[in-house]
């Protein structure tokens, strides 16, 4: 049956950026889908309660503290989730989150954070993760990007910077790493998680936010989940090199921050 294709039983996931929001979203999202799910960031009571919530949903889940930015702690992170979980199949990475800044205030420090941040961190636990996800056969890595890299908005230089290189990073690798490894991300539009409550407790500007998307609401991290799902998973097997666009239908930012004076 077409819905056994959307199934990861027997596999393991490992998912940064895991402990609230869309990571949270898509470790849970796998567990349910069969996979066991390494989950990763930088604050542990965050993560211990994914991994609890990942272990009710059938699945091991496992909590371990890392901060993406720091390579020997991605490397120590990968080596215990493939030895604690005996193998690593999926890779989704997640960790992320630059806050805005005009443009003409964005240092050469600050720009750089944002896009080691945003795209670097991907590409270092990819290293350390690839070994593993060829010797399972049939990886999958899914780079959680932004709409942002692909609509100009002030404000967000730095962050959508790192998030279109993302994109484009996303395209090489999985051409570099295929057939053992496919590589695809989601580009995500407004979604409401904790990130988003700046927003949300303003109802004159979630209106405006809502306003300006196609389908009329903001998204929910089920929604990104879904799709990571289906990009993880087998369904998704003659897919590669693919940016999916969750974000309601919109072709212009759903809303402007003003503009900084020269």
């Amino acid at each position: 049956m077409i819905l056994d294709r959307f199934r990861l039983d027997g596999r393991v996931a490992l998912v940064t950026g895991a402990g609230r929001g869309i990571g949270r979203g898509c470790a849970l999202a796998l567990a349910e889908a069969g996979a066991d799910v390494v989950c990763a960031a930088r604050t542990v009571a965050e993560i211990e309660a994914t991994a609890e919530l990942v272990r009710e949903r059938g699945a091991r889940g496992l909590a371990l503290r890392c901060d993406v930015n720091d390579a020997g702690q991605v490397r120590e992170l990968v080596e215990r989730a493939a030895r604690e979980l005996g193998r690593l199949d999926v890779l989704v990475n997640n960790a992320g989150g630059t806050p805005v800044r005009p443009a003409l205030d964005t240092d050469d420090a600050f720009l750089d954070r944002a896009f080691h941040f945003e795209c670097g961190s991907a590409l270092r636990v990819l290293r350390a993760a690839a070994p593993h996800l060829g010797a399972a056969g049939g990886g999958a890595v899914v780079n959680v990007s932004s709409r942002t890299g692909q609509m100009p908005m002030p404000g967000f230089l730095a962050y959508g910077t790192g998030k279109a290189a993302l994109a484009f990073m996303t395209r090489v690798l999985a051409q570099e790493l295929a057939p053992g490894i496919r590589v695809n991300a989601v580009s995500v539009g407004a979604v409401r998680t904790p990130a988003f409550e700046a927003f949300a407790s303003r109802p004159a500007l979630l209106a405006q936010v809502e306003a300006g998307i196609p389908l009329g609401r903001i998204g929910q991290v089920a929604d990104v989940a879904a799709c990571v799902l289906y990009l993880a998973s087998p369904a998704s097997a003659w897919v590669t090199g693919k940016q999916l666009e969750v974000d309601g239908g919109v072709e212009a930012p759903p809303f402007r921050l003003p503009r900084a004076a020269p």
